[in-house]
């Protein structure tokens, strides 16, 4: 929550929303409590309209009503909504500090040694190690280079 809170202070999402015209008016609708409740609304799977007003009305000051609600659903908030997660996508994404140490690779080599288990039936010709079921080892690698 802490990290969530910091990443979307309620001054930037209010800010945000202004600059984009979420909100005509300035009155009942506390664009921080509303931006919650979608998160967590949805993360407690309450994934209805209406269990995203009753997330919203349980939080804010003043409630909202169905129609009230439902009004402010529209395509502005939807571009709202998906710069948010943008943003938060670029927050969290690896910085850009990290990109002058992955420079200085050149190859990349990708080993897996999976081992499958066999079928039963090939148990005569096969013998398992130990008391497990008999398998066979995949040996696999991959080098990848990087463009000079």
């Amino acid at each position: 929550m802490r990290r969530l809170t910091t990443l979307f202070p309620s001054e930037f999402l209010e800010d945000h929303a202004e600059e984009l015209g979420v909100v005509e008016r300035d009155r009942k609708l506390q664009i921080p409590a509303f931006v919650w409740a979608f998160v967590f609304g949805f993360a407690q799977e309450q994934r209805t309209l209406a269990g995203f007003r009753r997330c919203y009305n349980s939080t804010a000051d003043e409630t909202i009503s169905p129609g009230g609600f439902y009004q402010r659903l529209t395509p502005t908030l939807a571009e709202y909504l998906r710069d948010l997660v943008e943003h938060g996508l670029d927050e969290v994404a690896v910085p850009n500090a990290v990109d002058a140490d992955i420079d200085r690779f050149r190859d990349v080599m990708i080993a897996d040694g999976t081992v499958l288990r066999l079928h039963e039936f090939l148990s005569d010709q096969f013998e398992a190690r130990h008391e497990e079921q008999a398998g066979a080892k995949s040996p696999a690698s991959q080098c990848h280079r990087a463009d000079d």
